[in-house]
């Protein structure tokens, strides 16, 4: 007799109990960022609050700075990006992607945003790591291109067109600033699809 645990939709439950995990993390996380400091914050205590063990946060998160920098962005990017029409080009789709996913936030979700980024400028340990996150965005980016595309993800003409994309949506995003409210966060998504569009069109200038 088949287990229960091993029919056709437990694939699908077991995905949904990782995201639940995840963002159990992560919020418990945020919260005692808030409360005692990034630094007096621990692993174990973040464990603890989430009710998993420490070995269980790493499988999730390789080190405490990337609880703050490993979002959903990537994930909702790259979904969207996957179902954009295949006659668009690499460009265009993540442009259309983008549009997608920053329109699907809610007020809860740019508050998140405003503190990771907040955090991210802030603490020292975390700004150090970014760099790796964002080679880690590059190469998500590049393998939902490849895919696309049809080629291989280390295709020098997908890494370029992935460090693009990434590399036009950090010249906006930067410095950090700026995000201060609403208005200017919707000021800079819109900023991000003009500067994507100049992208597409192959920057003239």
């Amino acid at each position: 007799m088949l287990d229960a645990s091993q029919g056709p939709g437990s694939s699908g439950l077991r995905e949904r109990k990782k995201a639940r995990t995840r963002a159990s993390l992560r919020e418990h996380a945020l919260r005692l960022f808030r409360e005692q400091g990034y630094q007096a914050t621990t692993v174990e205590q973040i464990a603890a609050a989430a009710e998993v063990s420490a070995s269980t946060f790493f499988r999730y998160f390789p080190t405490k700075e990337d609880v703050v920098l490993q979002d959903d962005m990537d994930t909702r990017m790259v979904a969207a990006l996957e179902a954009q029409p295949p006659e668009l080009g690499p460009v265009a789709a993540a442009r259309a992607a983008a549009q997608q996913v920053f329109g699907s936030y809610t007020g809860a979700d740019i508050d998140v945003i405003r503190e990771t980024t907040n955090l991210t400028m802030t603490v020292p340990e975390i700004r150090a790591r970014a760099l790796d996150e964002f080679a880690r965005t590059i190469t998500v980016v590049a393998e939902a291109v490849a895919k696309r595309a049809g080629r291989s993800a280390d295709d020098l003409a997908v890494r370029t067109i992935a460090g693009a994309i990434i590399g036009v949506i950090m010249a906006i995003t930067l410095p950090w600033e700026g995000w201060s409210d609403q208005t200017s966060f919707e000021d800079t998504f819109s900023r991000i699809d003009g500067a994507l569009a100049l992208l597409e069109a192959g920057l003239p200038l």
